[in-house]
């Protein structure tokens, strides 16, 4: 048994989850997960076991309990400062927190529109005016962030980060709904979609049972 537990929700559909489990899993540090079933009657009481705020994801490393996505980031990035969860550079790092806190914060047109939904394709969902404004401002990030630092790698900073992992989600949701993207999005969207760890959880999510009915349309 691993010193460090993530709780996570359903892999198909918690994009919250799939942001700390990716930088659990990029820090290096040996863990254990446990999904606990979203959308049933006992959800909110079995997460309230593990979560004090009552959602995920959530970690127990030893006897402390960290929750909250980038709350979470920012622990392992203390616990692992080898595994660069943050650019090394103090411009890129600042920059890599601020477009980090903008989605964590924001977006919430994009997301209530288009919830998270790994394994299936909807191409006939189209933007509202609020979450085509959150997609054109997405593109924005993406183009800037890979102008200013990408440098020679595939990710925004370069090497991938807590960044790339708040905005895979996104990457995810442009592909169930085929969002149309500009030449560097779609580049960026590509190599974050085949990145070892989310193909290790897409893979995961493929093979779950659970449904839920408000994110399959």
């Amino acid at each position: 048994m691993a010193d460090l537990t993530i709780y996570i929700g359903n892999k198909n559909y918690s994009s919250w989850s799939l942001r700390g489990w990716l930088m659990v899993k990029q820090s290096g540090i040996a863990f254990d997960e446990v999904v606990i079933a979203l959308d049933e009657p006992t959800t909110r009481e079995t997460i309230l076991r593990h979560s004090p705020s009552g959602t995920v994801p959530a970690i127990r490393h030893g006897d402390r309990t960290i929750w909250d996505s980038l709350a979470i980031g920012e622990y392992l990035a203390e616990q692992a400062p080898e595994a660069g969860l943050w650019p090394a550079d103090a411009t890129a790092r600042a920059m890599a927190r601020s477009v980090s806190a903008e989605m964590h914060s924001g977006f919430a047109a994009l997301r209530s529109h288009f919830p998270m939904n790994m394994r299936s394709t909807f191409s006939d969902r189209f933007p509202t005016a609020a979450a085509q404004a959150d997609i054109n401002r997405i593109a924005a990030i993406w183009r800037d962030c890979r102008r200013r630092f990408g440098g020679s790698g595939e990710f925004l900073f370069g090497e991938f980060s807590i960044a790339d992992a708040m905005y895979a989600p996104v990457c995810s949701r442009f592909r169930t709904y085929k969002i149309e993207m500009d030449e560097v999005g779609q580049a960026y969207s590509d190599a974050v979609w085949a990145h070892p760890a989310v193909q290790e959880w897409l893979q995961a999510a493929r093979k779950e049972p659970m449904i839920i009915p408000s994110a399959e349309f």
